[in-house]
């Protein structure tokens, strides 16, 4: 779906007012794409104690683009942006609980973490200046990576940015900045920043990077927040023990009911099962029908209690407490449930264990075409299923060709099996999640002339992002041809500049094209002025456009990736304009992620 210039303008606004620190922006905030009693901003922390690097926040942000805000008359048309981008001053998040959907209460000024017992020596602890659980080999950035920026205006963009977004490769490399160790940002505290950046990590799709980032926090430094989002993750993984060292300090300082129901569970499956019955009867008072008898399901896993059954009868719809306790019970949710749900849940399905292969691939393409799964891991999954008893459905078919494409007796036969992939009815994010699934096997057929389906195949390598290997075949591609766009844009060896004549060779569609001027432009290697006569307003100035430049000028990675996602709010490509493009790989690639940025734009042009 294409969101308007009118609304994408008045985003951009809100996104220069929040930085500047002007006045609110009144803005409808659109329907919500996340399942029910999963759609509202969480609860920040009363007065939280300071990190070791925060200090103490000041009653404004500081400042961040140097300009003074945009107004409604100089604001010129935006990229495809949410048209939810926050606003000064900051409201009050309502919170809800997972299990009721209703609003809480916020906590009292006196029931602080603070009060909560700990018992690792001091020397053990973890500090709230650095939270991050990647090791050194995966990190993307210095951990710095947010430089000087206001904590509070890259909360406030997380919480409003709206996920999943279009880009597989904006995605994957936002989820690596999420997870590594970052220097907590002025202004906030470092539980509380932990807590949004697994928030936006769930709403991504990413429910195991949730949990673990959770729980690189100690828990005497949980806050309000922070408990809120730990029962989120908790209940996306499906892992009720993931609440238990939680439980009884969570109920001092939240007064979600959730929390109540976690406590019986717990004690059920710890070692004090004698407590489980009178816990098990206080929730009864704040629970009833399916979601207390999942709850009674768990806890009598941890006692001699017959086994209680599920029905789903009368059930309307799945919301996280319902998904996660099924999950840990081994409780077949109804499709029919899933219906109105957004796709998160759908990915939290394709990563969980508890899901035999067959049931976790129902959706794993499109998980792959969004950036949730990796090549590697997709074809790992389809390999148990082609080792595994189940036959004769779908998958089943997928992991023969699959098989086919990397072990055929010749070429002709490799490709054939291809294209059989290519061709089974999948198009959009599933058709996309094809091409990562036959990545690799691609990359193994050899160049041999003008090959019948070359730009499948370079479309599929670089989907991947085996650039090199895509760059192979730039002599056996046709001028003017998808494969030779795809590795115009995304030839890592290249420092080549090109012309009006590329442009106008490659394609008869308008959008594609204007799509691969603005990548080229974007990567250096046309001129901005070339792209902007072929319709690509990469020229245009707006409040959006000025902060990503600005972020990326100051050497901000962590800030470029977080405006990269804002630009990008749609999952759908077409709603993409080539200015946002334009911006948000030139950033990227200023700020020295020149690979993710190649492979933006080479995943722009083949999607568009």
């Amino acid at each position: 779906m294409r969101i308007s210039k009118a609304s994408a303008g008045a985003s951009a606004l809100a996104v220069a007012l929040l930085a500047a620190g002007g006045v609110a922006l009144a803005q409808k905030k659109p329907e919500s794409i996340l399942p029910p009693g999963f759609d509202q901003p969480v609860a920040p922390a009363p007065a939280p104690r300071p990190s070791p690097r925060a200090s103490t926040p000041a009653p404004t942000p500081a400042p961040v683009p140097a300009t003074a805000p945009a107004t409604p008359s100089t604001v010129s048309a935006a990229p495809t942006v949410s048209p939810s981008a926050p606003a000064l001053p900051l409201p009050t998040p309502v919170a809800t609980d997972p299990l009721t959907g209703l609003p809480i209460a916020s906590p009292t000024p006196t029931a602080t973490p603070g009060q909560v017992h700990y018992t690792l020596p001091e020397s053990s602890r973890r500090n709230l200046a650095m939270i991050g659980i990647l090791p050194t080999a995966e990190r993307m950035m210095d951990p710095a990576a947010f430089g000087n920026a206001d904590g509070r205006y890259i909360e406030r963009l997380m919480r409003e940015t709206r996920a999943p977004i279009a880009s597989r490769w904006v995605s994957i490399a936002l989820r690596r900045l999420l997870l590594q160790p970052i220097s907590t940002p002025h202004n906030v505290n470092g539980a509380d920043f932990a807590a949004e950046r697994a928030w936006l990590l769930l709403r991504m799709g990413e429910s195991v990077g949730a949990r673990a980032m959770v729980q690189s926090v100690d828990p005497q430094d949980y806050t309000p927040k922070l408990y809120q989002v730990a029962m989120q993750a908790a209940l996306a993984t499906g892992d009720v023990g993931a609440m238990c060292p939680l439980a009884n300090d969570a109920v001092k300082v939240s007064s979600e009911p959730s929390w109540v129901l976690a406590r019986a569970m717990c004690a059920s499956l710890s070692s004090t099962p004698s407590q489980a019955t009178p816990l098990m009867n206080q929730a009864k008072r704040v629970a009833a029908g399916v979601d207390l008898a999942l709850a009674q399901k768990i806890a009598g896993r941890g006692s001699s209690k017959g086994d209680v059954v599920i029905e789903w009868d009368g059930v309307t719809n799945i919301n996280t407490w319902r998904y996660g306790l099924a999950m840990a019970a081994g409780e077949k949710i109804p499709d029919a449930l899933f219906e109105g749900t957004g796709p998160q849940m759908r990915y939290w399905q394709v990563l969980a264990p508890q899901e035999t292969p067959v049931e976790r691939s129902q959706f794993a393409d499109q998980a792959a075409g969004q950036g949730v799964l990796s090549n590697l891991a997709l074809v790992d999954l389809y390999g148990l299923i082609d080792a595994g008893d189940d036959q004769g459905n779908p998958a089943n078919g997928v992991a023969s060709d699959l098989r086919t494409a990397y072990t055929g007796g010749s070429r002709d036969a490799r490709l054939g099996a291809l294209r059989g992939l290519w061709g089974q009815n999948v198009d959009g994010l599933a058709g996309y999640g094809r091409l990562v699934l036959t990545a690799r096997a691609a990359k193994r057929i050899p160049v041999a002339g003008k090959t019948d389906g070359s730009d499948q195949l370079v479309a599929s390598m670089l989907s991947a992002g085996l650039d090199r290997s895509a760059a192979r075949w730039r002599n056996a591609v046709a001028r003017g041809s998808l494969g030779w766009a795809l590795i115009l844009v995304s030839d890592p060896d290249s420092n080549a500049r090109y012309g009006s004549g590329e442009v106008g060779a490659f394609s008869s569609d308008a959008a594609k094209q204007r799509m691969f001027a603005a990548g080229l432009a974007g990567l250096a290697r046309l001129d901005p002025a070339v792209a902007q006569s072929y319709g690509a307003d990469v020229q245009g100035d707006n409040a959006w456009t000025r902060a990503i430049d600005r972020a990326a000028a100051q050497g901000r990675p962590g800030e470029v990736l977080v405006l990269s996602a804002v630009g990008l709010q749609t999952q759908d490509w077409r709603g993409v304009s080539p200015a946002a493009l334009f911006h948000v790989v030139n950033a990227l690639r200023v700020v020295g992620l020149g690979s993710t940025a190649r492979m933006v734009a080479a995943e722009a042009v083949t999607r568009a």
